[in-house]
């Protein structure tokens, strides 16, 4: 079972907040460090000091980091054109040495588009299915051929489908509660298929719907990675857990019942339930972003217990 730590910046966090966490993660031996894709904060929060964007801060902590691997759960497809995300995301794993993961979706907060002057249009899946036959159609095209497509959506003719990844491949993630159109996508494009804030009884009903869906396309059903992003909020003790609980505004019971939160038993006992249904990868969701010593609580307390 992999850890990766999973932050929402749009929430209120700098570039040198994320650098700490991302180092700190790094130093205790996370698998990755990933972030949301969003411009507008939500909830309570006033965001201050404001927005970072996603692959900014990756081409960033691309030099600033060595071993971590750095990714999006979840790219917006609103916010950018396929063809430049592929640039971007083949630059920044240059700049990586080939640590890059792209998780891509359709895009969802309205309010981020009409406060940035971004587009929002209705049709969001369509245009999500073509983006990511472009991006990967893009990286896998051999150098010296070229690219053509004709979308509903999106056109490109005769594109030299440069620069390329450092990676062979990059691993392209996939993911959501949709029963149908969403296993399709993952089956044909995707390395990792994620569903996120979701029971065990719902992970286990959604990976066996990518499964099957992997088998219908002619990929074996284990040829994805399996993966959940559950918000982390872990405590030596009662009064620890609900310290930590408090600073980001939400419930112990709640956390319990939704995340991954307790005593480091709990939280084993917790991630061992979805483990058993087929999860391989875990993305903590950690919402106190200056709570360092979090981090290495389930460094220390945590990660050495997981197979």
């Amino acid at each position: 079972m992999d850890l990766r730590v999973f932050t929402e910046p749009q929430q209120g966090a700098t570039y040198e907040t994320l650098l700490r966490v991302a180092q700190t993660a790094e130093e205790l031996d996370y698998d990755a460090f990933f972030r949301s894709d969003h411009y507008l904060h939500m909830g309570s929060a006033d965001g201050l000091p404001g927005p970072t964007d996603a692959w900014t801060t990756l081409a960033g902590l691309a030099r600033e980091t060595r071993r971590i691997r750095l990714g999006t759960l979840m790219t917006a497809g609103t916010f950018r054109l396929p063809g430049v995300l592929a640039i971007q995301v083949a630059q920044v794993d240059q700049m990586s040495g080939g640590r890059v993961e792209l998780g891509l979706g359709s895009g969802w907060y309205a309010e981020e588009h009409a406060a940035y002057g971004i587009p929002f249009p209705k049709e969001k899946f369509g245009r999500l299915e073509e983006q990511l036959a472009i991006v990967t159609g893009l990286w896998e095209t051999p150098v010296g051929q070229r690219f053509n497509f004709e979308g509903t959506h999106y056109q490109l003719k005769d594109s030299p489908a440069l620069p390329k990844p450092a990676q062979a491949r990059v691993p392209v993630l996939v993911g959501g509660h949709g029963a149908k159109k969403t296993p399709a996508l993952a089956a044909r494009f995707a390395t990792e298929f994620n569903i996120p804030f979701a029971s065990v009884a719902d992970s286990e009903a959604q990976f066996k719907r990518v499964r099957a869906a992997a088998v219908e396309y002619g990929r074996t059903a284990d040829s994805l990675v399996y993966s959940n992003a559950l918000v982390i909020c872990v405590g030596r003790d009662d009064a620890e857990v609900k310290r930590r609980a408090d600073a980001i505004g939400r419930d112990v019971d709640e956390l319990k019942a939704n995340g991954l939160a307790g005593s480091p038993a709990e939280v084993l006992e917790r991630i061992a339930a979805y483990q058993a249904v087929g999860s391989q990868r875990m993305y903590l969701q950690l919402l106190d972003l200056d709570d360092l010593d979090h981090l290495e609580l389930i460094a220390s307390e945590v990660a050495p217990h997981l197979s």
